[in-house]
């Protein structure tokens, strides 16, 4: 502020420039009989944060769990009882109906909000999601926004949360008839991995989060993508080890490029991580969610290197290996939804208008993983449609032919 010769202050207001700099520290565990009284993990996870004194908590359940779990509530009431002195259930465990349904009905939220504020959770309390990736997101959205942030530990339950989604920082639930749109960035405090959960899992779900480990294999490390073409036989016949091995690598992957690509965020518009998730949320929807998650990524995958092999950007040979690999995974790489309304990019219930919500959806200009070769992933900001209608043509044909891509046009 200076004084002028009338005696009056000028104000200099200039721009006050503020920098955060914030840390995020959070472990991911792998474990088996995660509520096993002789497994302490979980309450060394709670007390590690050095405060004293008992934690309160509540545990949100995928009920889809308890077809195979149904003791898993006492259990949980059994383990905190043996460890009393780490945390305190404050009310009995509540159960949802998991699946992406849980993420389309806004009561979900509204109900577990209304039990973190009648039992008197703080900042410093626990919320144990347990279950798959659509009770995780909508868990860990009421974790974020309950006091601005309750402390959330994830115990995924499905392989496609263990390697994926569970490990991340992303929460969410569906509206307006979009994937996600309404969401949060926020690291949980801790992820439990219990493989024991997985030996339970139907064939749709063991299978469906493999997707995802196809997925960042493809962009990122071509021997782990060759590590799954050499297994993939043994994954679908439910080899524990090898999938152990692929939950542990994509995990690591996934949390390398959190953790190192400078924006973990998104505040840009590069999303690697999505690749093929353009069409795989449009597919979801399409679909009236009867996909799985991680069918619809497959679906999206193969779409996406059939249409860079068609741009010119992926070798035939490379394209057929992708094809045949998700193949012999036993995916289906081909639904009638996806020759709907293509004449019509606009309309609703055309593939591509997944192209413009995933814009919206990200901000700025349209940026898309796809692939120049295999483990190396490359952005593009254009599409040519024609090219991708050539790409569906060519997943029908491969659907109707039921057997491995020989040659592809």
């Amino acid at each position: 502020m200076t004084i002028s010769r009338a005696g009056k202050a000028r104000l200099n207001l200039q721009p006050i420039n503020q920098q955060i700099r914030v840390t995020f520290t959070y472990n991911v565990h792998f474990t088996t009989g995660v509520f096993n009284l002789d497994n302490a993990l979980l309450a060394q996870v709670v007390t590690a944060d050095g405060e004293r004194g008992t934690k309160k908590a509540i545990a949100i359940i995928d009920s889809g769990l308890l077809h195979h779990h149904e003791e898993l509530p006492e259990q949980i009431a059994a383990y905190t009882k043996r460890y009393e002195n780490a945390l305190t259930l404050s009310a009995n465990p509540v159960i949802i109906s998991g699946g992406e349904a849980a993420k389309n009905n806004p009561k979900q939220l509204e109900e577990i909000h209304q039990i973190i504020n009648e039992v008197g959770l703080c900042r410093h309390s626990y919320l144990l999601a347990i279950g798959g990736g659509a009770i995780l997101d909508l868990a860990g959205y009421a974790a974020a926004t309950a006091h601005r942030g309750i402390r959330l530990i994830r115990i995924p339950t499905t392989v496609l949360a263990q390697n994926d989604s569970g490990v991340g920082v992303k929460n969410g639930i569906n509206a307006f008839e979009k994937k996600n749109f309404l969401g949060s960035f926020a690291p949980p405090f801790a992820v439990l991995n219990d493989f024991n959960f997985i030996k339970t899992l139907d064939e749709r779900d063991w299978r469906s989060g493999i997707a995802e480990a196809v997925k960042v294999a493809l962009i990122r490390d071509t021997e782990f993508f060759e590590f799954i073409t050499t297994q993939a036989e043994a994954l679908v016949q439910r080899d524990m080890n090898a999938m152990q091995q692929l939950i542990y690598r994509c995990a690591q992957l996934h949390l390398a490029h959190i953790a190192n690509s400078g924006d973990p965020f998104e505040a840009g518009s590069s999303r690697p991580l999505d690749f093929g998730h353009w069409a795989a949320h449009k597919l979801e929807y399409l679909t009236n969610y009867n996909l799985r998650h991680g069918e619809a990524v497959a679906i999206g995958i193969a779409l996406d290197s059939t249409y860079s092999y068609l741009a010119g950007l992926l070798t035939q040979s490379e394209c057929q290996q992708i094809l045949n690999t998700l193949i012999e995974l036993a995916f289906t790489l081909y639904v009638p939804e996806l020759d709907e309304q293509l004449h019509q990019p606009e309309h609703t219930r055309s593939l591509f208008r997944g192209l413009t919500e995933f814009r919206e959806h990200l901000g700025g200009e349209l940026t898309l993983m796809l692939l120049q070769g295999i483990g190396q992933g490359v952005e593009v900001h254009e599409v040519d449609f024609s090219l991708y209608r050539q790409a569906i043509s060519i997943l029908r044909e491969v659907a109707e032919n039921r057997q491995m891509v020989e040659s592809i046009p």
